[in-house]
């Protein structure tokens, strides 16, 4: 039977998006102020690592670890800001870890995060918060640790085995205390901004969720599956929605997960169908598609939210910057935007949002 709210029950379900919220943003404000030095040593720590030779290895575990394993490898891999070198980096399994392991390389372990052996630990009980603090951690970790790297000409370090990837490190840096307290500011900026975009998401999202929630529930109900997909590290947030719903035994499917699937629509046919075609595949009327875009503008992305429209499914989409093309031209049902041009940050407003939403689906 679908759910109907009241209007008391709609207001109450608004206060629920808010208190949601608060619980996010009081806990970020406690975790990075706490950890901030630590933080900033520790992105001193990478840094020598990294340019001695190292690698990041992520470890997966759960369902949701996995898609922090991924997450994290994507982003020091690929980096999405404009100047940032790319950093060796890789997700595998534990068992995998042993044979692949080198003394320089960093291990990253999930639930509780641990980085080259330092652990935090957020200051909530609600597992979904302490995953969000713990990917803006990762987050301003990939971004300070560079920072490190283009000042380790002046330290001990130097640049190692990856000096051709470092042809700066050659050059006058300042005292690397200094810099550790450069970064601990910069790690304190960067929390609060995270906390700033979370606001503005929820807040101005808080509607679009309530009603994607009601969407969802009814599809539920109805028998019906969760499609989600995204590119790059919106795929790996795909994976942590389809892990925390099938975690409450909800029929849930990730379309970014099967490597031999999109590199044969991508190699045979082209990458804009890599969603389309699966959407065509799995979906059926009453289902729901969920799409997860830091730009709003990608074109498999809006094939497939098409595609779903078509066959009757109801659509979502997070998206980043000014919404993009999927916002302006409302090209799903339900559009949360979070407006911002750092692609972290949307990326950790989302994780936000996308909890919210199954926190509504599952406690309306």
């Amino acid at each position: 039977m679908a759910h109907v709210a009241s209007a008391g029950g709609g207001a109450r379900a608004g206060d629920r998006v808010g208190e949601l919220l608060e619980r996010r943003v009081a806990a970020g404000e406690r975790f990075f102020d706490a950890e901030a030095e630590r933080i900033a040593h520790l992105c001193l720590e990478l840094a020598r690592r990294f340019v001695r030779g190292g690698r990041l290895l992520a470890v997966g575990g759960s369902p949701q670890a996995w898609s922090d394993a991924h997450h994290v490898a994507v982003e020091f891999v690929h980096p999405v800001i404009v100047g940032k070198r790319a950093l060796p980096a890789l997700a595998l399994g534990r068992d995998d870890l042993a044979l692949l392991a080198g003394d320089d390389d960093i291990v990253v372990t999930f639930e509780p995060l641990t980085i080259a052996g330092e652990t935090f630990e957020p200051p909530t009980d609600d597992p979904l918060v302490a995953q969000e603090l713990c990917e803006t951690l990762y987050h301003v970790v990939w971004e300070l640790v560079h920072v490190f790297c283009e000042h380790l000409g002046g330290s001990t370090a130097g640049a190692g085995a990856s000096a051709f990837l470092y042809p700066f490190l050659a050059a006058p840096a300042e005292s690397v205390d200094a810099v550790v307290e450069d970064v601990r500011r910069s790690v304190l900026m960067k929390s609060a901004e995270a906390g700033d975009l979370r606001t503005q998401t929820l807040e101005e999202g808080r509607d679009e969720l309530l009603a994607a929630a009601a969407a969802l529930r009814r599809s539920f109900d109805a028998g019906g599956t969760l499609l989600a997909f995204g590119n790059g590290g919106s795929a790996t947030d795909a994976e942590d929605v389809v892990a925390d719903f099938r975690a409450v035994s909800r029929r849930a499917l990730n379309l970014s997960a099967d490597p031999s699937i999109l590199t044969a629509l991508a190699n045979d046919i082209g990458p804009d169908v890599v969603f389309q075609r699966q959407v065509i595949a799995y979906g059926r009327e009453g289902d729901v598609a969920l799409a997860l875009s830091t730009s709003g503008h990608s074109e498999n992305v809006i094939a497939a939210l098409a595609e779903a429209r078509r066959r009757g499914l109801a659509t979502i989409a997070m998206v980043g910057y000014d919404g993009g093309r999927v916002a302006r031209e409302r090209l799903a049902d339900h559009v949360v935007v979070s407006r911002s041009e750092h692609i972290p940050r949307i990326q950790e407003a989302q994780a936000s949002a996308y909890h919210v939403l199954r926190e509504l689906v599952e406690n309306a």
